[in-house]
């Protein structure tokens, strides 16, 4: 059983590196003239896809082994940190976005807006993600969101 917990967490891995080598890609679900544009150009879409990473496997981490109380093992105390996650994630890509397109004289703002809308579906995936490969070690959290 050990093992096949070990799969499920290099999986999880694989296919987070999988997005951060792809982030333009998935990106390219928003492609806006200009601003994609400059997203490129900035090497922006590398930099958030990280972001977008780092933020729910981090979260995860946080919930599974930091936290890991018996008071905040159900589905709904997983949900808070999803929720958590899909407002922490669009909001320091904006800054960082916003901040370089400032730097460069730009203003995209409501193109930053409705990107960030994109990239929190990808957060909330990237959370499940990682909540089902870092699960399975965490002693009081491991059936949360959904029992073994």
């Amino acid at each position: 059983m050990k093992q096949q917990h070990l799969i499920y967490l290099i999986l999880g891995i694989a296919a987070t590196a999988l997005f951060v080598l792809f982030g333009e890609w998935c990106y390219e679900l928003h492609y806006v003239n200009g601003f994609s544009d400059d997203m490129h150009n900035y090497e922006l879409n590398t930099t958030v896809s990280v972001i977008t990473a780092l933020v729910p496997w981090a979260a995860a981490g946080i919930y599974y082994y930091a936290i890991n109380s018996v008071r905040f093992d159900r589905w709904y105390h997983w949900l808070v940190v999803l929720a958590l996650v899909m407002l922490i994630t669009p909001v320091a890509g904006y800054m960082v976005t916003d901040s370089v397109m400032a730097d460069n004289g730009k203003s995209y703002v409501a193109e930053s807006v409705t990107f960030e809308l994109l990239n929190m579906l990808w957060a909330a995936v990237l959370f499940v993600v990682a909540s089902f490969s870092m699960r399975w070690w965490s002693s009081n959290c491991r059936h949360t969101p959904i029992p073994q």
